[in-house]
């Protein structure tokens, strides 16, 4: 019984760790483009995820976002210094849902 009661905690705090992804915010992603973002670009997040569709955001930011960084460091020379920090990817499942939950194509407004 003790080892069942082990594996189903494992599997359990395995499946959690697993599945962080799944748990990216858009309303975080806002939060961390206004504090990041926003002084570098000038722009505020409804500008900026509307320079996008959603497809334009997941091509941007599929695998480890290098297209994501190396479009927007070019676009954006400001933006370089927090792209490259261990800042970045720690949101960048948030800012990436916000992208694409706020893209041209979505028909939705963003707050901010």
């Amino acid at each position: 019984m003790r080892k069942l009661l082990s594996f189903v905690l494992g599997a359990f705090l395995m499946l959690n760790l697993v599945s962080t992804n799944a748990f990216a915010d858009a309303a975080k992603g806002q939060k961390y483009y206004l504090k990041f973002m926003k002084p570098a670009t000038g722009m505020n997040g409804a500008e900026f995820a509307r320079l996008q569709t959603q497809a334009g955001w997941q091509e941007l930011f599929e695998g480890d976002a290098t297209k994501f960084v190396e479009k927007y460091s070019k676009e954006y020379p400001a933006l370089q210094d927090f792209l490259k920090s261990d800042k970045f990817p720690k949101s960048m499942t948030h800012i990436k849902d916000f992208c694409i939950e706020y893209a041209v194509d979505s028909g939705k407004v963003p707050s901010c």
